[in-house]
């Protein structure tokens, strides 16, 4: 996985605790389109299908814990 941004590790944390985009923009206090880019971004960065197998290459690769 290419290097993370810091935004896009919060994300990717909070993605990994099963929040929604919704929720999740709520938290971070940024909009439902930023969460979005920042998902595509994680997803295409790390090569993943989907958000399960991200945040599975996530934890093996201990980018969360």
């Amino acid at each position: 996985m290419s290097s993370l941004t810091g935004k896009e590790k919060e994300v990717l944390a909070l993605i990994s605790t099963g929040l929604t985009t919704k929720e999740i923009a709520g938290k971070l206090n940024i909009s439902y389109h930023t969460v979005e880019t920042h998902r595509k971004n994680l997803l295409r960065k790390s090569e993943a299908k989907n958000s399960a197998e991200l945040v599975q290459m996530a934890y093996s690769r201990q980018l969360i814990a």
